[in-house]
């Protein structure tokens, strides 16, 4: 199992489907671990009562059917699907219209998705989701992209409030690919997943919509960074090294002249070292 993660965390985001199907034929015994664990690219489907799109994942599944957030209902129509209390309830609807508006503010459009649901220690779990599709056929503004999407999915703990404070793990895990196609530089692609945790603690008064909003818009300004220093940066590096713009080529200069420069140089600085013990 340790390997199959160790594995699972190298795989690019567009082949982790095909990798998952392989090690579960692989290793049928530790399935139900695997489909936990292991974020898989996000599905959309579309609510026929309330003409919305939501997200599917593991954490509103039921069977083979996944309930919407905006009509609380399963599609496929499922009669014995397990649904949020009245409470949990309220708080779903109220964080959807919440994270809409995120999602319009910072990323220009797409799909999101909150589900909310009680836990066993007195306290609830829940699922911030969001895919935006940024490929000119998409749902990209901007249409740059021959291909590419952005999925983040953030899972936080509530514990019970003691205090008036309650404790908050967030677990959050974005997956990135694009592709670019054009005629001077080809075909580029890049892709890859980055997962972090943050722990806090805040105070119950403030909401804890609030307090959870807070910690998201955090963590996903720190796994931006992240990936702009790790994916961008290197790839950047490793492209500026090997297929240097024609400005920055440096010029071979002839032996002679290299020769002439170096005995310079040493002369200068023997003179410069000469001069200060002098």
């Amino acid at each position: 199992m340790e390997a199959a993660m160790d594995l699972m965390r190298r795989i690019s985001p567009n082949q982790s489907e095909t990798a998952l199907s392989a090690l579960l034929a692989l290793l049928p015994h530790h399935s139900s671990e695997l489909l936990s664990q292991v974020d898989q690219p996000l599905q959309v489907l579309m609510d026929g009562e309330c003409g919305k799109e939501f997200i599917l994942c593991e954490y509103n599944r039921d069977a083979d059917s996944y309930r919407s957030p905006w009509s609380n209902k399963y599609f496929p129509p499922l009669e014995d699907g397990s649904l949020p209390s009245a409470e949990m309830r309220k708080l779903e609807i109220e964080a959807n219209a919440v994270f809409t508006v995120y999602r319009d503010q910072y990323y220009e459009g797409g799909v999101s998705s909150v589900y909310i649901w009680e836990d066993d220690r007195q306290g609830f779990v829940s699922c911030f989701l969001i895919k935006k599709d940024g490929s000119k056929t998409g749902d990209g503004r901007r249409g740059y992209l021959h291909e590419g999407s952005w999925e983040a999915i953030h899972v936080i703990e509530v514990g019970p409030e003691e205090d008036g404070k309650a404790h908050y793990c967030l677990t959050s895990t974005v997956m990135l690919s694009l592709t670019t196609e054009e005629k001077p530089s080809g075909t580029f692609n890049l892709s890859g997943s980055i997962r972090r945790q943050m722990n806090c603690d805040f105070v119950v008064a403030d909401g804890h919509l609030c307090n959870m909003g807070k910690m998201i818009e955090e963590m996903e300004g720190k796994l931006r960074n992240s990936l702009d220093q790790v994916y961008f940066g290197k790839t950047r590096e490793m492209v500026c090294a090997l297929r240097p713009p024609p400005e920055v080529v440096q010029v071979k200069l002839p032996d002679a002249v290299s020769r002439d420069i170096k005995k310079f140089v040493f002369f200068f600085e023997f003179n410069f070292y000469f001069s200060c013990f002098k």
